[in-house]
């Protein structure tokens, strides 16, 4: 009888500010994902610039003090990095389209929280590494007065091509809206 009676209070029981509630953390959670995407990506790209910068800045004086022409190659070699900044924002603009249909954004919130997380980490250590890898070139552009710079932009490209994968890769996760909406 006890039972039946909780039955009976939870059937006349209005959960819609319950349900209201979930459906906020969710689209929250869902829409965290896509801020998640840009900001990995942007600390990532500024760190490698940053690294990068720091070897170019060092090797100039280095040149300057010697009387050398300073090198513009270094520029090449510290602005890589960025491109992994406008990688995630191609995501994160095309994870924006969930977000119009809130049942999709609100189904799909794990997915597509998962794919910024998983977008911004991917473009985070590539830009990082990528500023690694160009700060070390930049030291031993200096050193060899130039050699080897070819060899340097093919390591640095098989690094952004992670940050290729991983914008391609996350960009065929994204659920598409117009399925459910047919």
């Amino acid at each position: 009888m006890a039972s039946d009676l909780a039955l009976a209070c939870l059937a006349t029981m209005d959960l819609s500010g319950t349900l209201a509630a979930t459906d906020s953390f969710w689209r929250f959670m869902g829409e965290m994902g896509d801020v998640l995407a840009l900001g990995m990506a942007a600390l990532g790209s500024a760190i490698g610039i940053g690294l990068a910068g720091q070897a170019a800045a060092g090797a100039w004086a280095k040149e300057a003090k010697a009387g050398r022409t300073l090198s513009f190659t270094y520029i090449i070699l510290l602005g890589m990095p960025i491109s992994q900044t406008l990688y995630a924002m191609i995501v994160m603009n095309n994870m924006r389209s969930v977000f119009a249909n809130a049942e999709v954004t609100i189904n799909d919130a794990g997915l597509l929280f998962g794919i910024g997380l998983a977008t911004g980490l991917g473009e985070m250590l590539s830009a990082w590494m990528q500023g690694m890898i160009g700060a070390a070139g930049i030291r031993g552009l200096s050193e060899s007065e130039g050699k080897g710079f070819a060899f340097l932009i093919i390591a640095m490209g098989i690094v952004e091509t992670v940050g290729i994968f991983t914008m391609v890769f996350m960009l065929g996760m994204i659920p598409s809206v117009e399925a459910v909406a047919g």
